[in-house]
């Protein structure tokens, strides 16, 4: 049987992929091909695509609203977007016997979706190829978010500036079009919290226009306590695992990840700092 699919979204670092591992575990079908951040290759390869056509990226993601509010650019970002359901390359996410029995995503059986951070900002496109989708938002902390990202760029940065020496004899011949260092927007904690407040307005705002068709789940209370969450989060979806499934799903969660810029002075102070607008998000 056909079904709509279900589309997770919420800020990077925030436990979505946590969440879909386990979901997947119990039935949910995300994807044949993926990404190392568990995210399906097509699914994240055209968001970044869909991001990039308004100018933007991840840590821009506000730039697609040039690409919603144009007519024009729209009806054909959505044409290429239908195109590729059936290309080829779908059969990256649809894994190469159900491509050639159904031969299109738009055909997909069963309970199936995608995860991507991404979404967040693309939602109103996917939506409108797929009008029955429903979402998962997943939120976390905004400090710990923030933080993650920094020692992430920390380290990415580390990891490129040593590519950058290496390149560093034909640089001067060759025009290097991809970037060679990582933006740095996230290099501090006040960048990566403000990007976090972006996804969080937007993620929220599709949550509340969508209503029975969304559903929030809290980072630090999927780790306090994950049966019941997950419970819900199958019955949102479709899925009826059973019980001892369930238990076995997450059994390995690591609940101590829940608030852990609390172990750290420095972040304890900049929560504080931050603490009215933490609590606009009901943190």
């Amino acid at each position: 049987m056909r079904r709509a699919p279900v589309i997770v979204i919420g800020m990077h670092r925030s436990g979505t992929s946590m969440v879909t591992r386990v979901l997947e575990e119990l039935g949910l079908f995300m994807g044949w091909r993926k990404e190392r951040n568990d995210e399906a290759w097509f699914f994240h390869r055209l968001n970044k695509w869909l991001l990039a056509q308004g100018g933007g990226s991840w840590e821009c993601p506000g730039a697609i609203r040039h690409v919603l509010g144009a007519a024009d650019v729209r009806g054909r970002v959505m044409e290429y977007l239908e195109m590729m359901m059936s290309s080829p390359r779908a059969a990256s996410y649809m894994g190469i016997g159900r491509y050639v029995r159904l031969g299109s995503v738009m055909k997909m059986e069963g309970v199936w979706g995608w995860k991507d951070p991404r979404n967040t900002f693309t939602l109103p496109l996917w939506l409108e190829l797929f009008p029955g989708g429903r979402v998962i938002n997943v939120v976390r902390h905004g400090v710990d978010v923030a933080e993650s990202l920094r020692a992430r760029h920390e380290l990415g940065y580390a990891r490129l500036a040593r590519r950058m020496e290496v390149l560093r004899p034909v640089l001067r011949w060759v025009m290097v079009e991809r970037p060679l260092l990582p933006s740095g927007r996230c290099k501090t904690l006040e960048g990566g919290f403000t990007l976090w407040e972006e996804y969080m307005r937007e993620a929220r705002g599709h949550v509340e226009a969508l209503g029975e068709r969304a559903i929030e789940i809290k980072y630090e209370d999927f780790l306090g306590a994950p049966e019941e969450p997950v419970r819900r989060l199958c019955r949102f979806c479709g899925l009826e695992p059973g019980e001892e499934r369930v238990v076995a799903a997450v059994r390995g969660i690591k609940r101590e990840r829940a608030y852990a810029y609390r172990e750290k002075p420095e972040l304890v102070a900049y929560a504080e700092e931050v603490k009215g607008r933490l609590g606009e998000w009901g943190y």
